[in-house]
């Protein structure tokens, strides 16, 4: 269904990859400049990019009423949830994940890093998409709800941000990073567990 509306598939790969590329213009071309910045730029970007589409993850089936008779049908809400939120990380988070390294090359991070980088992203966008249900579960229907989403899930994604950018950077120095991918590992199977089951409570409070 997402993809009949291209635009809503587009726009977040776009932003991320124009907020990527505004970097350097801002910050200037020095190679190793560029370079320490490019994880945290592109986790940044990513994470951005991903709240950029949050804000429609249900917000098509509450209006035409199909939210409402996903309440009533048989099947657990909870897989309801995840196979939304999965559908949302595909047509979100895993463009963002393929591109990156591109992105990275703009920013001089080394080859040799490139690997990392996308496993950090691999194990982390996931959780943003997973946590950022919640948010847009909790602000369903609300006026100004986009201010709201980014005031809820903002401080929840700093953990993600700093295991995630801080894996990359700490493999660029050559140590080891076995810390930080076990961290956004444990965050990805916590979130598959707790988030689906706690974003369905959320969008049962905001359709009653």
């Amino acid at each position: 269904m997402a993809l009949r509306r291209s635009t809503d598939v587009l726009t977040p790969l776009v932003f991320f990859v124009i907020v990527v590329s505004l970097f350097p213009l801002g910050v200037g071309p020095e190679p190793n400049l560029l370079s320490t910045m490019a994880p945290g730029v592109i986790w940044v970007a990513a994470l951005l990019a991903t709240m950029l589409s949050l804000s429609r993850l249900f917000a098509n089936d509450y209006a035409d009423g199909t939210l409402e008779q996903l309440t009533l049908t048989p099947h657990p809400l909870t897989m309801l949830v995840f196979a939304k939120i999965l559908a949302h990380w595909l047509l979100t988070g895993l463009p963002v994940v393929l591109i990156s390294p591109l992105l990275a090359l703009q920013l001089n991070l080394q080859y040799e890093n490139m690997g990392i980088l996308v496993a950090s992203l691999l194990l982390g966008t996931p959780v943003l998409s997973l946590i950022g249900s919640v948010g847009a579960a909790l602000t369903l229907g609300l006026r100004g709800g986009g201010v709201l989403l980014s005031l809820l899930v903002l401080p929840l994604y700093t953990p993600v941000l700093i295991f995630g950018a801080g894996a990359v950077s700490t493999y660029a120095l050559g140590m080891d990073v076995e810390a930080h991918l076990s961290l956004l590992t444990a965050l990805l199977v916590l979130s598959v567990i707790f988030t689906p089951w706690v974003t369905a409570i959320a969008l049962r409070i905001s359709l009653d």
